[in-house]
């Protein structure tokens, strides 16, 4: 599927910036104000004084020390080097809905034409999860249905074996049999 992004927004950069966090797909505050072309203080000014169209972690929650330092480790290197030890204030962690929500606090055009952007990504991402969800339930009824017919095949050969092993027995003769004397 083939989807229409905003002028000037790359698709799949977008992406690399959606990350998992608290099992939740968000975006950070840095990468936002990035797109956004505003500085990352000015973002945070903004949300706070919106803070009542954010409340509610389905919207937006401030990373811990501990998640900073965890998600600087494993999910962006860009971290390590700048921001992840050494920060001052934890980043903001939007949700598509807080993402949604900031294009209303930032009314701007680049704004608006951004969170179209950002939105068509969190689409994508769903789409894919959605995919590979179908491709995998899809293989599992494939490989249950191949896993009987290998069980019945398996079977089948055992019978057969049985049957040639039975086969092979030595038989009891049959009919008469002569004794050492004459008629």
């Amino acid at each position: 599927m083939e989807i229409q992004v905003a002028q000037g927004v790359d698709l799949p950069a977008v992406q690399s910036k959606i990350y998992e966090v608290r099992g939740r797909k968000v975006m950070l505050d840095f990468d936002l104000a990035g797109l956004y072309g505003v500085e990352t203080k000015r973002l945070k000014e903004a949300v706070r004084r919106n803070a009542e169209r954010f409340s509610g972690d389905d919207f937006m929650f401030e990373l811990s020390r501990e998640e900073v330092v965890e998600f600087s480790r494993s999910q962006i290197a860009a971290l390590n080097k700048s921001r992840g030890y050494n920060i001052k204030y934890p980043p903001f962690a939007f949700t598509e809905l807080g993402v949604a929500m900031l294009s209303s606090v930032l009314n701007s055009k680049v704004a608006i034409e951004i969170n179209k952007g950002i939105m068509r990504a969190f689409v994508a991402l769903r789409q894919y999860a959605l995919g590979y969800a179908e491709l995998k339930r899809q293989l599992d009824d494939f490989m249950a249905t191949t896993n009987m017919q290998l069980s019945e095949v398996y079977q089948a050969l055992a019978a057969l074996a049985e049957q040639k092993r039975e086969a092979e027995k030595p038989r009891k003769p049959i009919g008469f049999q002569r004794y050492g004397g004459s008629l």
